[in-house]
């Protein structure tokens, strides 16, 4: 009976790295690519980057625009993808949100809650990479007290 518990947990243990395995990794630097992107009635802004430190289950992204509607801004969003929440600031500083990250297969599921100048706004977004882990789609659900709509940002690793 020791020696099938002791083989069951090794099997356990080893699937669970293998699926740890099978999560794509965000971690480098990022560039918006608006040829590829669809911001729908958003304005885009003149240049996004996205640097991102992945080490599962946390998740750090340091984004930077320029230009747009909110001028150049720097936001720092942590996620974690265990499913836990995480506050942090987001829109250079403009906003609070709170967020819950976790795996759907190989696509990590953020979904965002923040107050927008009394507005409430819920982000749902899917992150996929490339199998190439060139390209990063981050396709956005937005729903605010005004509409919902849709926004794909892609991004290119440099």
């Amino acid at each position: 009976m020791k020696t099938i518990m002791t083989i069951a947990l090794a099997l356990a243990a080893t699937a669970s790295v293998g699926l740890a395995q099978d999560h794509p990794n965000f971690s480098g630097e990022w560039t918006l690519d608006m040829a590829k992107s669809d911001l729908g009635i958003i304005p885009p802004p003149a240049t996004m980057t996205r640097k991102v430190d992945h080490k599962d289950p946390a998740v750090n992204v340091e984004e930077k625009q320029t230009g747009g509607q909110q001028g150049d801004t720097t936001s720092n969003m942590k996620y974690d993808a265990s499913g836990a929440e995480t506050t942090y600031t987001m829109f250079g500083g403009a906003a609070t949100a709170k967020s819950t990250a976790k795996w759907e297969g190989k696509v990590l599921a953020v979904n965002t809650k923040t107050d927008i100048q009394g507005n409430e706004l819920t982000i749902t977004s899917k992150w996929t990479l490339s199998d190439d882990g060139k390209v990063w789609t981050d396709a956005w659900h937005i729903a605010t007290p005004q509409g919902e709509l849709d926004v794909t940002w892609v991004l290119n690793k440099k």
